[in-house]
């Protein structure tokens, strides 16, 4: 199980150049203007041989003066009910404000553990305003800038050092993990409760009742796996306004320890952006994907143009990845529960498929050479020969080529294409390396 270390502080302190500093990405949007940040704030650090997820919860407050600061605290009491480790940062420059006192405050009767970082410490003369953020009571500052990476490297061995150590969990393996995950009221715990019949899950219309995860054993019927769920009983005093932020800070980490996600759809709201924010985490971790469009009951007109109409809304909204089951159910009267057991555990064997070496070079090659790759400066690029790598988390195939850096995007989309349509890898993502032969 993985750790989750939240960056908090007020808008314009640097936390998206901290967090991309972090993940190694560029991806976040960076610009002067406050709560320019969204739907780019999850990634994932490697340190000294330790990997954690991050979070930047400065993409999620809703920009008006007058609720920004209290959706901010909002955030930041999310944060430390689900985090591990919290990043204060503090602009050094603006030394601290009524509003840092205030956080620093929800944080000190926080208990995890919180590393105060004073961000924008760009040359030496502005590491002696550092002695100013001992007023906040969280200890020793750390002087860094994000933007030039200098003190980052200090910072991330303290964290590595101070994250918990995760214990294994005592789950056997071979055995698949399934996660339901989806927006609050898309009937995750409803649907939990018709597989295995008991109403053991607390369910209300309450939006947001679920906390922690849970793992359920369930063999009968011919099926064996975990159901991972994010369950439990939440306090309601903090889910009312913010629930989107909540739901994907709950989301990482179901997703994070399963195998196989099924993503829940409300049937009578159809597809929205945070049915895409929960998406994305599911494509960034590698997992396999069902997706269920519940509360089918609900819908007047089933007949199969809507039904056509509806798929087709959603693998235009998570393209390019289309190759998935839809199954349209409804937790309430159990219809086609069963199905989505059933197509979560093909889904499952596909993601373990291996595909001999000389099959795929039967298949691949003569399509390769009716298409091959554009060539680029006058030069041929041929493939000479593919294989699938063993023992690899999610199908992944190694096309060697002579000349591999030419082969771009588009072509790789192809030939995971032609894969796709000759064998069944439906719900799994797939690895296309293109390497020096």
């Amino acid at each position: 199980m993985g750790n989750l270390v939240a960056i908090v502080g007020r808008p314009n302190v640097g936390k998206s150049t901290l967090f991309n500093r972090l993940t190694n990405s560029r991806q976040a949007i960076v610009s002067d203007e406050a709560g320019t940040t969204r739907d780019r704030q999850y990634g994932k650090c490697e340190w000294c041989g330790h990997e954690f997820s991050v979070v930047d919860t400065g993409g999620w407050v809703v920009n008006s003066d007058d609720i920004f600061e209290e959706e901010i605290r909002k955030q930041v009491i999310i944060a430390t009910e689900e985090a591990d480790l919290v990043l204060f940062l503090c602009d050094i420059k603006n030394g601290v404000t009524d509003w840092d006192m205030d956080v620093a405050q929800i944080l000190r009767r926080a208990k995890l553990p919180v590393l105060l970082v004073a961000n924008k410490a760009d040359d030496n003369k502005d590491t002696y305003g550092q002695y100013e953020f001992y007023k906040l009571g969280l200890g020793d500052p750390f002087c860094i800038s994000a933007a030039t990476g200098s003190g980052t490297g200090d910072l991330l061995d303290k964290v590595v050092e101070t994250l918990p150590k995760k214990e294994k969990d005592d789950l056997e393996d071979g055995i698949p993990r399934f996660a339901v995950v989806g927006r609050p009221n898309a009937g995750k715990s409803s649907i939990i409760n018709a597989f295995i019949g008991e109403e053991r899950n607390i369910v209300t219309d309450i939006a947001g009742t679920t906390r922690d995860s849970i793992y359920t054993r369930y063999d009968k019927f011919g099926f064996d796996f975990y159901l991972v769920d994010t369950a439990g009983i939440r306090r309601k005093n903090k889910v009312s306004e913010d629930l989107e932020f909540y739901s994907v800070m709950r989301s990482i980490r179901a997703i994070e320890n399963s195998d196989v996600c099924i993503l829940m759809i409300d049937a009578t709201r159809g597809i929205e952006a945070q049915d895409m924010n929960i998406f994305q985490l599911i494509q960034k971790n590698n997992k396999s994907l069902v997706v269920v469009v519940n509360k089918w009951d609900l819908v007047e007109d089933k007949s199969q143009i809507v039904i056509k109409t509806f798929e087709e809304a959603i693998r235009k909204r998570m393209a390019p990845f289309v190759d998935f089951p839809i199954i349209f159910a409804s937790a309430l009267t159990k219809q086609r529960i069963f199905k989505v057991l059933e197509t979560a555990k093909e889904v499952y064997l596909n993601r373990k498929a291996r595909i001999g070496t000389n099959k795929l070079n039967e298949v691949m090659l003569p399509i390769i050479e009716a298409t091959p790759p554009p060539s680029i400066k006058g030069k041929y690029i041929k493939i000479k020969y593919v294989s699938q790598v063993p023992d690899t988390q999610i199908p992944t195939f190694v096309f060697y080529a002579n000349l591999p850096q030419y082969i771009k995007e588009p072509y790789r989309r192809f030939l995971e294409n032609q894969i796709r349509q000759h064998w069944t890898l439906t719900g799994s993502p797939i690895n296309v390396f293109i390497r020096q032969k």
